[in-house]
């Protein structure tokens, strides 16, 4: 079955710089998946080549079933590609803006003004309609840019670092926006270096570093692979010298080490022998005030797969 989005094993070299290395992934409908990794990595040029921007030196990307290759009118007939930075044009208010790329992806009479209308009303820029982009502020510049992407309702997004350089409260909004169009059953495919932000976006990731892809799935499989031990952290009213000297001698218990007012330690075992520790800190009279799972973030995830290396 094919993806909406599917990267099929992807290879683009600029000079002597593979900038993108044999990348597969796909992106089914309604999924949002964070494409993260550092400067240079080779996301951009991942997703220029899936909005026909580009073309691969090898593989293909398919855009429900059409290749870029083959098709790229039909590719971006269904796709919206949004990037880190666009032009905005002097003089022109918000609505004339909108209008022009309305004209220039073909809607005409009511039906376009319709269309200019919805995007600018799901993006809260009716009320705006009249000022110049010159005068926008940063945030409202890339609700802009998404109103733009939306104009021909495509049913797969590329957003290239939507959030860069917007403030808390424009971070939020966008954060819905994205969440609303997901709700949509659009395919969206997004990339930021902010990945608390992804972390509260997205289905799943893929990691790229040096044009290779590193790992690619949901956040929870990840860590399970690169933690397959649970990470608990405890506290205890007798103070962590005492819990670490306890825990150090529990079947199950890894390594414990001191943390914070309290204790962390790595447990072998499932949820009932994870009860049985709990219970015996509490035989032991050690009053436990704290017991609580630690789950790897996206941030140390990231961390764990990529080595921090440039081209």
């Amino acid at each position: 079955m094919v993806g909406a989005l599917e990267i099929r094993g992807i290879t683009k070299q600029f000079g002597k710089l593979k900038a993108v290395n044999e990348v597969s992934f796909r992106v089914e409908p309604g999924q949002i998946l964070g494409f993260i990794g550092p400067n240079g990595a080779g996301k951009t040029t991942t997703m220029r080549i899936c909005a026909t921007l580009e073309f691969p030196d090898r593989g293909d990307v398919l855009v429900e079933g059409r290749s870029v290759l083959d098709a790229p009118r039909e590719v971006r007939a269904r796709l919206g590609f949004m990037p880190d930075s666009y032009g905005a044009y002097p003089n022109t208010t918000i609505w004339e803006y909108l209008d022009f790329f309305a004209r220039a992806y073909g809607l005409r009479g009511d039906a376009r003004k319709r269309r200019v209308g919805e995007v600018m009303e799901f993006t809260s820029l009716t009320d705006l309609q009249e000022k110049e982009i010159a005068s926008l502020s940063k945030g409202l510049k890339q609700r802009l840019c998404l109103a733009k992407t939306l104009l021909h309702d495509p049913s797969v997004m590329i957003l290239d670092e939507p959030a860069a350089g917007l403030d808390p409260r424009a971070r939020i909004e966008l954060r819905e926006l994205v969440r609303a169009l997901s709700g949509m059953q659009k395919a969206i495919l997004i990339s930021s270096h902010i990945l608390s932000e992804l972390a509260e976006m997205c289905d799943t990731v893929a990691v790229i570093e040096r044009g290779e892809l590193k790992a690619t799935g949901a956040v929870s499989e990840l860590t399970k692979q690169l933690r397959p031990a649970a990470l608990v952290f405890v506290r205890t009213l007798q103070g962590p010298e005492a819990t670490e000297r306890a825990l150090s001698e529990m079947p199950g218990v890894l390594r414990v080490r001191r943390e914070r007012d309290g204790c962390l330690f790595e447990h072998e075992g499932g949820p009932e022998q994870m009860a049985q520790t709990l219970a015996q800190l509490v035989h032991r009279g050690l009053s436990p005030v704290e017991f609580a799972p630690q789950a790897l973030n996206l941030e140390e995830v990231f961390l764990s797969l990529t080595e921090g290396k440039l081209q």
